[in-house]
């Protein structure tokens, strides 16, 4: 795994592993995603206070497992990776139909950010941010749910959209 941005051959093999990854049949409901915003926005972080970091959250469903701020978004998301191999947390273990993991970040979904969260199984990714056009690309190409600009009930879907139930 990378911390850099993409540079580097490093991104390369990220990039030939991409076709084996298999992400497991996750979906979220409004209601969840509603519930990780207002948790994320009661969450007390350094960025409320002093700005110039990201934070990154583990969520099954709507329970914030692990937060983690850093002043780069990569060591954010390496830090929760690693935490989940030290706790033993495997996204297979979960019925994600009704419980998936979501991993959630205040910055923007790359495509690092995308493969990261899918190569640690995680078919659902939230950020208060954008997405970048390579980030959408691979996120569409494995199947993952990107959603953007989620603050308060406010969000964008980008992609796989049948991974999200909305409210009738």
């Amino acid at each position: 795994m990378t911390t850099g941005c993409g540079q580097g051959s490093v991104f390369g093999s990220l990039m030939d592993e991409i076709d084996q990854i298999q992400l497991p049949a996750a979906q979220l409901t409004q209601t969840q995603l509603y519930g990780i915003t207002e948790a994320i926005r009661q969450q007390e972080s350094t960025y409320k206070s002093a700005g110039s970091v990201h934070g990154c959250a583990l969520f099954k469903a709507t329970e914030m497992l692990m937060f983690v701020e850093d002043v780069g978004r990569h060591n954010a998301i390496d830090t929760i990776a690693g935490w989940m191999a030290m706790q033993g947390i495997s996204t297979l273990d979960a019925p994600q139909r009704e419980q998936p993991y979501v991993f959630y970040t205040t910055g923007r979904l790359t495509s690092e950010m995308v493969i990261k969260s899918a190569q640690m199984g995680i078919a659902i990714v939230v950020s208060r941010s954008g997405i970048t056009q390579m980030g959408y690309d691979i996120a569409q190409q494995l199947g993952l749910c990107a959603i953007g600009r989620a603050v308060n009930k406010h969000f964008v879907g980008y992609t796989c959209l049948q991974r999200l139930v909305l409210k009738a």
